[in-house]
């Protein structure tokens, strides 16, 4: 085989933010948007990325897939080099590479570009050089890519992207348990029941990857509440373990992931019930934990979601950690224009920039597209 072709999705985290690298509760989906990428093997040691994205083209060698060249690398170049370095390190026997990148998911909107650019990338080069894709081998591989991010790039996020768009399934949520990282698949009929999300792309980009991000900085402080508590992960706490955090802040953040993994359990039996505006005021409820207790929402933010819900969304929230971003609304989709104008409108009043929609159901994960 001398190339492969991969796509791999991004994901609207339905409910459950910071819980992830917490040991909690999140329920993900797949989205339609996501990235390609075409991987060709190579005669010599030379690795070649490029995107059409982006004007220029990054060369190396193999060689160069060290930690310590990441710093001379384009930012987007470090989540492709990373996933090769991951691979190397879990000895994949790996050739010279020419690696095309595309994509339609918008950069810094929440949406998990990031992941599914490492996604796409694993799926390509593990399809070329003969890795096993079967679900069982697939949560081995969201592993890698979270190493990819975490270790290379230097972003802290929890591998709640990665497992997302590789386990997803079409018309479900992914229910994931980082108390020991089990997956279970959620039936979300939001389309026989006649509703949509739409992502309302607020146009103010966030940076997880930045040490001097509000997301590091939540992090920080939920790892200074778990070892105030002699735990090691703040999920693993009980309720009545929030009376023994005496600094204000941890609580509050303590609050926020114990809440929200019981809210995570709220909505996945609001969907068993077909109750969907009970599934609804749980997001609106998760969306208040978040901007109070874990202080993560902007003002656009708060001000699409607030807008949504009057609109006729039957609940909204931030997604994809906050600190800018995307908004998701749970709407009828006789009310998704509605909404549409009624926040586009409040924005304006505000000054704020013009936001940005899409509508999105539940999607496929990753899958290799094409081989040769």
């Amino acid at each position: 085989m001398t190339s492969a072709t991969a796509r791999a999705p991004g994901r609207v985290n339905l409910i459950g933010d910071h819980t992830d690298y917490n040991g909690g509760l999140c329920l993900p989906f797949a989205i339609p948007l996501g990235t390609t990428t075409t991987a060709r093997a190579r005669g010599d040691d030379r690795v070649r990325v490029r995107s059409t994205a982006y004007d220029d083209v990054w060369t190396g060698r193999l060689g160069d897939l060290t930690l310590g060249a990441r710093d001379g690398m384009p930012a987007w170049v470090r989540y492709v080099a990373g996933v090769l370095w991951a691979a190397r390190a879990d000895g994949w026997r790996l050739p010279g590479l020419d690696l095309l990148i595309d994509s339609d998911l918008p950069s810094g909107a929440g949406l998990s570009s990031s992941a599914a650019l490492e996604c796409s990338v694993a799926v390509a080069v593990a399809a070329l050089v003969d890795r096993p894709l079967d679900p069982g081998s697939r949560p081995g591989l969201a592993e890698l890519c979270r190493r990819a991010e975490n270790d290379f790039v230097g972003a802290p996020t929890g591998g709640l992207d990665q497992l997302a768009s590789l386990l997803s399934t079409e018309d479900h949520g992914l229910l994931v348990d980082f108390a020991d990282t089990s997956t279970r698949q959620v039936p979300l009929p939001l389309r026989e029941a006649g509703l949509v999300v739409l992502v309302i792309d607020t146009g103010t980009s966030h940076d997880l990857a930045d040490a001097s991000s509000g997301y590091a900085q939540r992090r920080a402080e939920c790892d200074a509440a778990a070892a105030a508590l002699g735990l090691p992960r703040l999920g693993l706490a009980w309720a009545d373990d929030l009376s023994r955090l005496t600094d204000e802040v941890q609580q509050a953040r303590a609050r926020h992931v114990l809440s929200e993994s019981t809210r995570v359990e709220d909505a996945v039996a609001a969907v068993a019930d077909a109750d969907w505006e009970r599934l609804g005021s749980v997001l609106t409820a998760s969306h208040a934990s978040l901007a109070r207790d874990f202080a993560a929402s902007t003002d656009e933010l708060d001000l699409a979601v607030a807008t949504a819900v009057e609109a006729g969304a039957l609940g909204a929230r931030l997604t994809g950690g906050g600190f800018g971003g995307s908004a998701i609304a749970l709407a009828p989709r006789e009310r998704v224009d509605a909404v549409r104008l009624a926040v586009g409108t409040a924005f304006a009043a505000e000054g704020h920039a013009a936001p940005s929609f899409v509508e999105v159901l539940p999607s496929a994960g990753a899958a290799v597209l094409d081989q040769a």
